[in-house]
């Protein structure tokens, strides 16, 4: 592994009983990380970890404040489904995109995310509040939270493609 590898890495930390953080620096501008996180045909090429069992079926998303959105996963070699939706509350370009997480009964976690760029990388920042400390743990039990390490690194990969062929 180079350096520049090691350097990129995700890092994941519980900040208090109901806050998840992550961060990784993105090689590569925030408008194009932050267009890979809003624009559906780009969203779908990464979102999904290449090692979780499941596909993405469909992905709806309308980024605007007020917009929402629809993710719908197939679980590999079942007829089942998951579907995944909450709408957008403050949205910067190229800055800064919050979101509900609605599928849970006592209301999911507020997401944000951040872009913030610094000579031509993006640190990506993703911040879950939890409604309570017992939502966070069982995120952290059920495995939800383990694929966004894997997703930014294929966030990365497709931010490099999408700058080499701009």
């Amino acid at each position: 592994m180079d350096s520049n590898e090691n350097r990129n890495r995700a890092t994941v930390e519980r900040r208090s009983e109901r806050e998840l953080v992550v961060t990784r620096t993105i090689n590569g501008p925030a408008r194009l990380v932050f267009e890979a996180w809003t624009r559906p045909e780009l969203f779908q090429r990464w979102w999904v970890p290449k090692a979780a069992p499941i596909s993405l079926l469909s992905c709806e998303l309308d980024v605007r404040v007020g917009g929402s959105y629809r993710l719908v996963f197939g679980i590999n070699d079942s007829d089942q489904q998951m579907a995944f939706f909450g709408r957008y509350i403050e949205v910067i370009p190229h800055a800064r995109i919050v979101w509900t997480n609605d599928e849970g009964d006592e209301g999911g976690a507020v997401t944000t995310v951040t872009f913030e760029e610094v000579g031509g990388q993006t640190r990506v920042v993703v911040h879950d509040l939890y409604p309570s400390k017992a939502a966070l743990d069982e995120a952290i039990a059920s495995g939800s939270t383990e694929g966004m390490p894997e997703q930014l690194e294929q966030l990365e990969e497709l931010v490099v493609s999408l700058r080499g062929s701009a």
